[in-house]
């Protein structure tokens, strides 16, 4: 049993991405640092001080939104906060996956712990105890247009601090709020002036899904590296064009170097590379096998941008209105996720070429007029057996459906709260969409590490290298090798679980 992960502790200066993912993930510990818990009473001094005042304040003293000019009296402020919860919370359809969730929580609490946002410590250890609790509240696929925050999926979560809404134990059984909330010694949050705002204004769901994707997608990278090269071998393809010359001198992107080298190194000492070095007749082999470093590469790259952006936004303090360093409170407009949006849309579009390259070298082994001496669709005795050829079919129409969810999300705004918010980024619809394609990405990698590992064993006596000849021992130990046709769905999941394992 492997070790729990370390606490993490929530200052003034933010988090990691390793932080979130351990929280959302793996069920890590949360913990407020003492300096947050100072600063965030301060802030709160200075929130009170305003609430006091005869000057309308925006989100302390008045609606919300469109509703921003009507002054709320003192007496009405509670009901205030209680009601823009209330009224928030208006997601439908399916829940959401639990990790989602939790990193939603956690990168929200995080703003919190800025003490920027203006809300009693209370609000903060409260949604600590939550996470720490394993209580999860119930949030819907659809509700956040991805400004002002992801208000609806945030509202699903503050509902709960109030001890209302839905949600789940850490069993992912649905209990009454109140019930879990008892059982873990968690008292509800009566919000006071600003604290509703605070605790919906924010991009954290699809940041939260952003650092997911991007730990998912360099993973697949390294996969994809490894597919490439089974592929190289399965087709009898050169390694020459893997040398790094070639790479970190000709063309210099860090990523396709990268890519270039565990190509090269996944391919070291490859009996099948070496066997026709000689005397074979081809002079370039296809695009798929020759250029994969250059299209991982492009992916890693991006991704680096995509982690750029994650540790701005990780620093960043969201919320309408802050509260400055003087004391002041000022509107602002960060919570447009624009700047998050555009690369979930960015990721999606590089998923869906990895996968395209990857469909075309599993449709290669397949084509026995292209598969260099290879039985048609690796069939044990084709035309009785089918071999592999309808796994490819599904390989084709999960590479079909990440084109689809390649069109981008953020250039589809639509206007909300009576023209007030009139553009919108729809980074929450951008971050749901990938996810989808980077599940789908491991499955079409799974059936290229299926159709190459058999590829290869059929080029039996020649050996593989021993980096590939490893992946394919480890699919063995709970996928067949060649033989007649058999029930394939299994295979295919077990490939897959082998695919998130690597």
């Amino acid at each position: 049993m492997s070790a729990p992960p370390a606490p993490v502790t929530i200052g003034t200066s933010g988090m990691t991405l390793d932080d979130v993912i351990a929280v959302a993930r793996d069920g890590a510990e949360v913990r407020i640092s003492e300096d947050s818990l100072t600063a965030m009473a301060v802030t709160r001094q200075q929130i009170d001080a305003l609430a006091s005042s005869p000057e309308p304040v925006y989100g302390v003293s008045t609606g919300f939104g469109a509703l921003a000019n009507r002054h709320i009296p003192v007496e009405d402020r509670v009901q205030l906060q209680r009601s823009l919860i209330r009224s928030h919370a208006a997601g439908m359809g399916a829940p959401v996956e639990r990790e989602v969730v939790r990193a939603l929580m956690l990168l929200r609490l995080k703003t919190l712990c800025s003490a920027r946002t203006g809300i009693r410590p209370i609000v903060a250890q409260t949604m600590a105890a939550l996470l720490n609790g394993g209580i999860t509240p119930v949030v819907h696929e659809y509700g956040s247009l991805g400004c002002s925050g992801d208000l609806a999926p945030l509202a699903h979560c503050a509902l709960v601090l109030m001890g209302e809404g839905v949600a789940v134990d850490a069993a992912g059984t649905e209990r009454p709020v109140p019930e879990l909330l008892d059982a873990a010694g968690i008292t509800p949050v009566e919000l006071h002036e600003k604290e509703g705002l605070a605790l919906i204004n924010g991009t954290d769901g699809m940041l939260g899904m952003l650092i997911m994707a991007i730990a998912d997608l360099e993973h697949l990278c390294d996969v994809a590296d490894m597919t490439a090269a089974m592929s190289v071998e399965g087709l009898l393809g050169t390694d020459a064009v893997f040398h790094a010359d070639l790479h970190t001198e000709l063309r210099p992107h860090p990523g396709q170097a990268i890519s270039a080298a565990n190509m090269l190194r996944n391919l070291a000492g490859s009996g099948i590379v070496e066997s026709h070095k000689l005397g074979d007749d081809r002079v370039q082999d296809a695009y798929s096998l020759r250029c994969a470093p250059q299209v991982t590469g492009a992916v890693r790259d991006t991704l680096t941008h995509a982690r750029t952006v994650a540790e701005r936004e990780l620093r960043a303090a969201i919320d309408n209105p802050v509260v400055l360093e003087d004391g002041t409170i000022s509107s602002n407009g960060n919570f447009h996720g624009a700047p998050v949006a555009y690369v979930l849309d960015f990721l999606a579009i590089t998923a869906a070429d990895l996968g395209s390259m990857a469909e075309r070298r599993t449709d290669r082994m397949l084509d026995k007029n292209r598969n260099q001496g290879l039985p048609p669709f690796l069939a044990h005795d084709a035309g009785v057996d089918s071999g592999l050829m309808i796994a490819q079919y599904t390989q084709a129409g999960l590479v079909s459906e990440n084109k689809r969810l390649a069109v981008p999300a953020s250039v589809d705004s639509i206007p909300s709260s009576a023209m007030q918010e009139d553009h919108v980024s729809m980074g929450w619809h951008a971050a749901r969409k990938l996810r989808t394609s980077v599940d789908n990405l491991a499955m079409i990698l799974a059936i290229e590490l299926l159709t190459a590992a058999r590829a290869i064993e059929l080029r039996a006596p020649l050996e593989p290298a021993p980096s590939t000849a490893a992946v394919i021992a480890r699919l063995r130990k709970t996928v067949p090798g060649v033989g007649p046709d058999r029930f394939l769905a299994p295979e295919l999941a077990a490939a897959e679980r082998l695919v998130r394992q690597l």
